[in-house]
This record gives structure tokens, C-alpha cells and sequence, in this order.
């Protein structure tokens, strides 16, 4: 008798230390920290009707479950783009991209260069990736390299292999060939 009045005397003061306050459990799993999946060092593959289009490498991932999902690569992305035969025909990096899945839509932000295979470079600091037409796009100041030339405009829209563009304002051009100082 006396051992399970020890018992008694010791657990009880256990259990009533326990709370379940339905408040503070709402909070907990309501957080915004508890709708966003976290991924390290991926690699995500895009295809459309059953070709891989694109390849993305990101260090850090937050995929956010909320009424509008998006997902965030908020540590910068590389983004390879593959033709039908799988060669790789031009590059995209950036320090920033999110991506909204309803849209198909990639939007990539902070220092965006994108790489052909011909080595032409597009820069900017921000573009649009649409993954169902394979375009990219961008409203903002762009600036193009090819080996005879440097481009400078506002706005442009192109294949994702960069290999068609049109540059909505022109604001210069440069011609390289025309270099009076190569001649010397």
C-alpha cells in the first residue's frame, strides 16, 4: 500500500506538468515555417511531353504550400537548357529565382546571365522563363554580346537557347569588327 502511495504521490505532479493547450498547438502547426519543404544541393529536371527541356541546380530550395504555391531558390540557381537531342544549348544563372507553379513561370533575379552555345551572353537583372513555350522574356535594361557586337536595350524576348531575340528598345549598339584600335 504504501509503494503505490509513493507511486501516486510522485506522478501526479508529472502529469499535471503536461498541458495540452489546443492554442498553442495551432500555432506551432500553422506557422508559416510548417508550409515550406526545404531542400539542399538539388537538381530538378523539366520535360514537356515526355522530353527533358531543362535541368536546374540549386544550393538552397523552399517549396511554399500556400494558396498560391510557389517555390524559392533565394541562394542563386544554374539552369541548363537541352534541345531534342540533349545537348545542352544554353545557360541561365542567377542569385535569385521563384517559381510559381500554377504559370509554368520562372522569374530570376540579381545578376542573370544566360550563355549560348555560341557564346553570345545576355545580362540583365531580371527575366522570365516560361517552361510550357520555351521563351524567356524580360521588361528590364538587357544587354547582348555576340562576337561582332554589343547590344544595349529595354526589354527583349527570345527562345531559350538565346539563338532568336528580338530587343524591344534599342538604346546603342557596338560594333566590334569596326574597332579602329584592332587595325593599329
Amino acid at each position: 500500500m504504501q509503494k503505490i502511495a509513493l507511486i501516486l504521490f510522485f506522478s501526479i505532479p508529472f502529469f499535471y506538468s503536461c498541458k495540452n493547450d489546443l492554442a498553442e498547438i495551432n500555432k506551432i502547426s500553422s506557422s508559416e515555417d510548417a508550409n515550406v519543404e526545404i531542400g539542399k544541393k538539388i537538381e530538378l529536371l523539366y520535360s514537356t511531353n515526355g522530353k527533358v527541356r531543362a535541368r536546374l541546380i540549386a544550393p538552397l530550395l523552399l517549396r511554399h504550400r500556400t494558396k498560391i504555391p510557389f517555390t524559392e531558390m533565394p541562394n542563386g540557381l544554374k539552369l541548363y537548357f537541352y534541345n531534342d537531342s540533349m545537348v545542352s544549348e544554353s545557360k541561365l544563372t542567377a542569385k535569385y529565382g521563384i517559381t510559381y507553379e500554377k504559370s509554368n513561370e520562372m522569374i530570376v533575379r540579381d545578376s542573370v546571365v544566360v550563355i549560348n552555345l555560341k557564346g553570345e551572353k545576355l545580362e540583365t537583372e531580371e527575366l522570365i522563363w516560361n517552361d510550357q513555350t520555351q521563351k524567356i522574356s524580360s521588361t528590364k535594361f538587357v544587354k547582348i554580346q555576340t562576337h561582332d557586337e554589343i547590344i544595349y536595350g529595354d526589354g527583349l524576348e527570345a527562345n531559350s537557347d538565346l539563338t532568336n531575340y528580338k530587343i524591344k528598345k534599342i538604346r546603342g549598339t557596338i560594333h566590334l569588327k569596326d574597332n579602329p584600335f584592332d587595325k593599329q
